[in-house]
């Protein structure tokens, strides 16, 4: 049997026990890193690569940096002062997608999540709101808010990269026509119609040696350590922001901050090892496992190739407009958003190329589709991060994404023949 084979039916198997979920995700996900080893469609380095992924480590970080967030009690007086101007349910929601998609178009999306999950969780204990009705609102905003500019997100850079080796390029902002009016309109739709489709997981408890899951009395603790916490995180992200002026890596300037955290015993080194999920680090490291299965085994391009070819050598552009949209947002789901959008721009690119479409259109509507990864806890390292402290199962992440998909692809549908299209 071929690789190629072999990884369709793992990736077909993976899609039902996600959904069947009899298994923990990151059980399903490691039996898949494992199986591609012992299929030999994988060499053991590179399925198990993901524990050294620079994601991974951001993750790690952040989470003890969160952790101090949260157990100084800073989150919580963080929170209270947002609750302030948020009365209702649905205005926290408005609050908390503005800020979160508005940071994530000049932070790494992912990096903003990270930062934003304990204050969402302590906003949460504060308000009595549902934490899992807020977390995925955070997410989403995150990923939309992603493509508001080049740094928004690595797929934006893909992209860009590709155009400049045929010598075009995307403005700084240029994502933003389509990517602002989408994250206006997604916030709008939340708070209107979306919010009824959010789980209300309240009652499920979190992981009892997760140090979100204790109740403190935090008016014992030291204001030196409440304060040092929040500079850190405040450090921490000004150092994300300017990631390119320092030449620091995001994963860098995240421990960093964290080592810095533990050192200087703001939080201890056991409750920083609480604070790491392994289940989102096993969940990730799996996935990332299958992404480079269906990459190096040509198991991706030969989707994307076949779903094509099926629509002849002239195709209509608009219908070319949508299977790139759809293509594109059902494998953002299955792939990280980063390895779909590498994926698919060299195959665009081609397209684009033989039917005389202009590359800039076809590749910003890879791009805008690769970044609706709403359906699935794995579709974006987001995502995943809090399948766990949401207490979420995989169902509701298809019945609170797959509309808000369908609102990006629409928004894509009426905004890219405007701004970008095929034939100008």
């Amino acid at each position: 049997m071929s690789p190629e084979i072999i990884t369709l039916l793992f990736l077909i198997f993976a899609i039902i026990m996600f959904a069947w979920e009899k298994i923990p995700l990151s059980i399903t996900a490691m039996i898949v890193a494992v199986g591609l080893i012992l299929t030999g469609v994988l060499e053991p380095g590179e399925a198990f690569d993901g524990f050294v992924n620079t994601n991974v480590l951001l993750f790690i970080a952040m989470f003890i940096v969160g952790g101090a967030f949260f157990e100084t009690g800073m989150a919580q007086n963080f929170g209270s002062i947002i609750t302030k101007f948020a009365k209702t349910e649905r205005m926290l929601i408005a609050v908390i997608m503005v800020i979160t998609g508005l940071m994530s178009g000049l932070l790494s999306n992912t990096g903003t999540a990270a930062v934003f999950i304990p204050v969402i969780i302590g906003i949460a204990a504060k308000s009595g709101f549902s934490r899992s009705r807020l977390l995925l609102p955070l997410i989403f905003a995150a990923a939309m808010g992603g493509n508001l500019s080049l740094i928004g997100a690595p797929g934006n850079m893909i992209a860009q990269s590709a155009l400049q080796g045929i010598g075009l390029s995307f403005g700084f902002f240029e994502y933003a026509k389509v990517g602002l009016p989408i994250l206006i309109i997604g916030i709008l739709y939340f708070c209107f119609f979306g919010y009824r489709f959010l789980p209300n997981n309240k009652e499920q408890a979190l992981n009892e040696d997760s140090i979100f899951n204790q109740q403190i009395d935090y008016s014992n603790v030291p204001k030196w350590k409440q304060y040092l916490s929040l500079i850190v995180l405040i450090l921490t992200v000004a150092a994300m922001i300017l990631e390119d002026v320092i030449g620091v890596p995001l994963h860098v300037s995240a421990w960093t901050g964290a080592l810095i955290l533990v050192a200087t015993r703001v939080i201890s080194e056991k409750e920083a090892m609480k604070s790491i999920d392994m289940n989102t680090i096993l969940l990730f490291v799996g996935s990332l496992a299958m992404a480079k299965a269906i990459d190096v085994t040509g198991a991706g391009a030969l989707i994307a190739h076949s779903i094509v070819d099926f629509l002849g050598d002239t195709p209509s552009p608009y219908l070319l407009l949508v299977v790139i949209l759809a293509l594109s947002a059902v494998m953002t789901n299955f792939m990280s958003n980063t390895a779909t959008t590498a994926l698919l721009v060299p195959i665009s690119l081609s397209i684009a190329t033989s039917i005389g479409a202009d590359p800039r259109a076809v590749l910003m509507a890879t791009v805008i589709g690769g970044s609706l990864a709403f359906a699935t806890p794995i579709g974006m390292p987001a995502n995943t991060m809090v399948y766990s402290v949401g207490g979420y199962k995989f169902m509701d992440y298809v019945k609170a994404g797959s509309p808000m998909i369908l609102v990006g692809i629409i928004v894509s549908m009426l905004l890219l023949p405007i701004f970008f299209p095929f034939y100008p």
